[in-house]
Order: C-alpha cells, then sequence, then structure tokens
C-alpha cells in the first residue's frame, strides 16, 4: 500500500480489491463522477465484477441522459463506502454500451488497484437485525438500567434504553459507566458521557448516544476489536454470504441460551409463553426501526422468526393467542402484527396445508403493517384524516411491497394475498388498488377478517377498543366488504369469548379467558382485579367446574391496547 498527499492508500492486493468492490454490488452502494470541473456524484449500479476477463459491468439506467458522453470517451471514477472506507476507483472510460430487458448496461475496465480513506474513528459499526449485544447503563448512586447496543465506533456508542433510563440520564455532571455484553460472554465497561437522546414514544424507547470518556490504551485496542468483529458479523447477514463467511467468536452463543442481558430481558411477563413471544416482537420492533432508516425487510430473520412463531404454535397454541395481549412494552404496530399472524396461522391453517405455505403466510402477515414506518408521528394521532392525509396512510401497502425484494423464498401469491390485499375489501372499497371480489384469493378474504377482528379490538385515537360481539355483528352487517364464510368459521374457531378476552362473572369476578372448550366456552380463565392488559400480577388460575362456580359471564370488558 502506497500512501498518497490527499490522505487516500493505494490498494493494489486482488482479493481485497474484488471484496471492497463486491459492497458497492447493492442499491445505493456507488455513484459515478466524471472527471470535470464541478461534476457531482450520479447514481450508478454495480452490476458484476468480471477480474479475470478484466472487465465491470455497470448499470447506468438512472442515468442515460450523459449515456452519449460516456461512450464518446469521457472518464469517470466511481465511488462509495466499504467496511468503514471511503473507497473511490482511478479514471475508467466506458468500451460499450448496450440495452438487455429494459436496462442500459456499460462495461469498462477492470481496477487493479483503488484508493481508499480510512474514517474509523468517526466510523460507526452498525449492528445489523440479528445481531444482539446488550447494555447495561450505572450511574455513580447504585442506579442502572439495561438496553441494547445499536452502533459503536472508537469515539462513542448509542444505546436503545427503556423509558425507565430517563433518570439515569438525567445527571450528566459525571460521566456514566457502558458495560457492553457480547453473545460469547465478554464484557467491556468503559466510562462516557451522554451527548444526546431521543425519545420514541411509539416505540417506548429511549435512543442515547454516548461519547467514551478518555479512554485508556488497552480499551482502544479492545473498541477497535469490536467494531471490526460487529463489521465482519454484519457482513455475514448480507444477503446470500451468511454461510460463506466464517461467524465472529464475539457472537458465537447457545441457540438455547438467549443472550440475559439486554432492554428486554428486564422486562416481566404475564405468562412464560408472553415472554418467549417478546423474543419474536423485538426483531419486528427492529425490523421496523431498519424500514424507519430506509432499509430493506431482512429476509434470512423473517424467515427465521417465522419458524420460531410456527414453533410457539406447535407447543401450545393456546398459550401462544393469550400471549400476543399480554405485550405490553412493544410497538402497537408490532402488537397488531403479531397478533394477526398467530390468529391467521391458526383460522387459515385448518385444516393443515403443507408448512411452507403455512410459513410464507406466518411471515407475510408479520410483516403487513410495517410500511406504515414511515408515517410521520402526528399522522398516528390524526382522528379524521382529511383526503390527503387518508392517502398518505394509503401509501403504506406500497411501501413495504418495494422493501420485499431480497424475500425471494417467500410464495408470490401468499405475499400478494397476505400483505398486498389485506385491505382490500369485496366490494372494491378497500386500498390500495381498490379490488373487487373476483380479484381476491380467498387468503386475502381470510387476513381481511383476522386483520379487521384485530384491529377493531384495539384503541385508535378516534375511537376506543370494541367488544368482540359488535366486531362480530359489525363484520356480518358489512357482507358487501368482508367475506360472510370467513367471519363465521372466525366465530366457529375463536368463539364468542376469544382466548385474550376480558370478562366478568356476575359474581364480579374479572378474568382473562385463557382456553376454550368444545362448545367454544371458557374453560380456563386467570383472576385479575383490573381493567388493564396482563402483566406479571395476575390472579389464580381456574379450570372446568371451577369457572363454572365462577358464575355466568355478565360481560366482555374492552382493554386499551
Amino acid at each position: 500500500m502506497v500512501q498518497q498527499e490527499d490522505g487516500y492508500t493505494r490498494v493494489e492486493s486482488p482479493a481485497e480489491i474484488e471484496t471492497l468492490l463486491e459492497a458497492l454490488i447493492e442499491p445505493g452502494g456507488a455513484s459515478l463522477q466524471m472527471d470535470a470541473p464541478g461534476s457531482k456524484p450520479l447514481p450508478v449500479l454495480v452490476a458484476e465484477q468480471q477480474p479475470d476477463a478484466g472487465l465491470l459491468t455497470l448499470d447506468i439506467s438512472a442515468i442515460r441522459e450523459i449515456a452519449g458522453e460516456l461512450k464518446r470517451g469521457q472518464a469517470f471514477r466511481l465511488l462509495g463506502q466499504a467496511q468503514g472506507k471511503m473507497l473511490r476507483t482511478p479514471m475508467l472510460t466506458m468500451q460499450a454500451c448496450h440495452e438487455a430487458e429494459g436496462r442500459l448496461i456499460g462495461t469498462c475496465s477492470f481496477p487493479y488497484h483503488l484508493e481508499v480513506l480510512q474514517r474509523r474513528t468517526s466510523f460507526r459499526a452498525r449492528l445489523r437485525l440479528g445481531m444482539e449485544v446488550g447494555a447495561i447503563l450505572r450511574d455513580g448512586q447504585g442506579g442502572s438500567v439495561q438496553g441494547d447496543l445499536k452502533d459503536l465506533s472508537l469515539e462513542g456508542c448509542q444505546l436503545e434504553l427503556d423509558l425507565s433510563a430517563g433518570a439515569v440520564l438525567a445527571d450528566t455532571s459525571q460521566p456514566l459507566e457502558v458495560e457492553l455484553c457480547f453473545p460469547n460472554d465478554t464484557r467491556f465497561s468503559v466510562r462516557a458521557s451522554p451527548r444526546h437522546h431521543v425519545v420514541d414514544t411509539e416505540r417506548q424507547v429511549i435512543m442515547a448516544g454516548f461519547r467514551f470518556a478518555n479512554p485508556s490504551s488497552g480499551q482502544e485496542r479492545q473498541l477497535w476489536f469490536f467494531v471490526r468483529e460487529i463489521e465482519r458479523e454484519s457482513a455475514r447477514y448480507a444477503e446470500g454470504s451468511e454461510a460463506s463467511r466464517l461467524p465472529s467468536l464475539l457472537f458465537q452463543t447457545q441457540a438455547s441460551s438467549p443472550p440475559t442481558v439486554g432492554r428486554r430481558n428486564t422486562q416481566e411477563y404475564a405468562t412464560p409463553m408472553a415472554k418467549r413471544l417478546a423474543r419474536v416482537a423485538g426483531y419486528l420492533d427492529a425490523q421496523l426501526l431498519e424500514l424507519q432508516q430506509g432499509g430493506e425487510v431482512d429476509s434470512i430473520q423473517l424467515s427465521r422468526h417465522a419458524d420460531r412463531l410456527m414453533r410457539l404454535h406447535d407447543e401450545d397454541r393456546d398459550g401462544l393467542l393469550f400471549a400476543t395481549r399480554c405485550l405490553l412494552h412493544e410497538p402497537r404496530l408490532v402488537r397488531h402484527s403479531l397478533a394477526v399472524s398467530v390468529f391467521l396461522l391458526d383460522l387459515a391453517g385448518q385444516p393443515p396445508i403443507p408448512r411452507e405455505l403455512s410459513k410464507a403466510m406466518v411471515a407475510s402477515a408479520m410483516v403487513h403493517d410495517l410500511g406504515k414506518a414511515q408515517w410521520p408521528a402526528d399522522l398516528w394521532q390524526v382522528c379524521h384524516p382529511d383526503e390527503e392525509q387518508r392517502r398518505h396512510m394509503h401509501d403504506h401497502v406500497e411501501a413495504l411491497m418495494h422493501r420485499m425484494g431480497r424475500c425471494h423464498w417467500l410464495s408470490a401469491n401468499i405475499i400478494e394475498s397476505v400483505a398486498h390485499n389485506v385491505n382490500e375489501r369485496l366490494d372494491g372499497s378497500g386500498y390500495p388498488r381498490g379490488l373487487t371480489a373476483d380479484r381476491l384469493h380467498e387468503l386475502a378474504r381470510a387476513a381481511a377478517v383476522v386483520d379487521a377482528v384485530d384491529a377493531m379490538r384495539r384503541e385508535r385515537p378516534d375511537r376506543p377498543a370494541w367488544r368482540t360481539a359488535a366486531i362480530y355483528r359489525h363484520l356480518l352487517n358489512h357482507s358487501e366488504q368482508f367475506d360472510p364464510r370467513w367471519v363465521k368459521r372466525y366465530i366457529q374457531r375463536f368463539g364468542l369469548y376469544p382466548i385474550g378476552s376480558l370478562i366478568r362473572f356476575d359474581s364480579g369476578q374479572l378474568a382473562w379467558v385463557q382456553s376454550l372448550d368444545a362448545q367454544g366456552h371458557p374453560d380456563r380463565v386467570q383472576l385479575t382485579d383490573a381493567v388493564e392488559p396482563p402483566g406479571p400480577e395476575l390472579g389464580e388460575v381456574h379450570r372446568g367446574i371451577a369457572v363454572q362456580r365462577l358464575g355466568s359471564i355478565q360481560e366482555e370488558l374492552p382493554v386499551s391496547r
């Protein structure tokens, strides 16, 4: 390597050149800048590298207006970022251009050296979906709070903390202790000062940035190692590369031993199943944040968590249905998406269908509403949206579809029915495309019913939560919108008091329905004293005859959330 006057280093290793160029193949990974005064970087796709043939293939469809100049021999550089480095090619010229399937493709000589600029001190290694590093934040008075590491650099880090961390962050007179806890039980402690924090009330978290306070040389060496290993593990999660790269030892753990430090691991839940479901909710919450930041749906993680959700259903169907009502600490989108996924699996999966189709259905339902990540915060509170606001709300469906490009394992028909058409109605009054009954698959009709029931069971800014009986009447009275066959199947499957309903007996006792008998009547309930979502302080469980002794059911009580 040769250091240049402008700080760039010349890289000539063929293996390193190929690795760096590979990072530019992703959309948005590269720019083209012509060798002309005042020229600006323009979007380009690196389509393929062929070092043995001496060629680099570029997709220049987005910049057709300059194709003529490139064909005439105008020199240019490729620019990009990879592995925390700014990189650029030497000057290149286009050798040929041709049309292929509506795209404009150009070929140029392969660059046998690259110029890179290290920016390690300011570069933050960001943890991708599926990478979990717990964090403990401690003040000097014995107070502490747990959270999750989101990114790391030599200078500082960003943590995602529970709202209760506000008290610890309030005193900025002295640096706090940040302890990072990696999956292989490696621990690292450093003093750090809070620099900024943002409260996300929808996700019920605080995103807090910290600057390390005079780390020692030994700590700096450790930080360098951690940053490098996070980058390395992150590269494994890139589409198609996970199996071909050696895993970082920092992230190796037993699958049966999930991390014990992290924001969700400090929370208490009503049942053990609810705590297990919270692990899946954690994935969806992280995916929601990824979409908010312009990312895509992670194919690998979606597949893994769809499998996990199906295993939970296989183990304890009733327990999982009840657990969907017990997630107190998750965004409303996550709670709704998980409930739709579980209830749709239980409804449309009977009689049993091939497992790969069930998995596609579960996965599509898990993400069906996550396009709403693009909504501004104030849109969530609108009670009576105007036409423009309503149009913006409806855009969430297509926004999600544009972020699903890597999920090649998903059945196109199922994702179309569950994610794309769940908001369509038989009479064409739905969105985004106003499809009518003749264009809606059976699965889309079933998904529409499940989605509507769960949405109406939860409060919104413009109305309180509905009772289940009122929901059933509404759907049956609107047979022009909702398929009556699927509404009746839903009622037969889940009963007048579905699992997760809060009921009051004529004795005055409140209880949560946790199981139904063959006739659809509650036969296992858990007592409670409060009209609020089920938490860890529930009372006794009654079964069978003991439920009958509580008396007749007087009413169902809708519960906020």
